[in-house]
């Protein structure tokens, strides 16, 4: 794989109004998802999980009961990238799937 390209501050608050409950925290994109209990929420991180692994990017996150906060950042890059625009609107649309 070549080198991941990293977002300027500017492209990434412009990418990040196509993208619903996500912002712009500590160089990272970030969300909380809140689900009906635990099960929800660990069965919602298992999917992440998943499709984090078959795009080999993966999340940094928390889980407390229902509550999910996912942050995405590409490490190799040192900032975002398009591969966590890409695996935020995967991401989303589990969620969606869920409801």
């Amino acid at each position: 794989m070549g080198q991941i390209k990293k977002l300027s501050d500017s492209e990434v608050l412009e990418q990040i109004k196509g993208l619903e409950g996500w912002t712009f925290q500590s160089g990272k994109l970030h969300k909380a998802y809140k689900f009906k209990d635990f099960v929800e929420a660990f069965g919602f991180m298992t999917q992440v999980a998943l499709l984090a692994e078959t795009m080999d990017h993966h999340p940094e996150w928390s889980n407390v009961y229902g509550r999910v906060t996912i942050d995405l950042v590409t490490h190799d890059a040192g900032g975002i990238s398009p591969r966590d625009f890409e695996l935020a609107k995967k991401i989303d649309a589990l969620a969606l799937s869920r409801l």
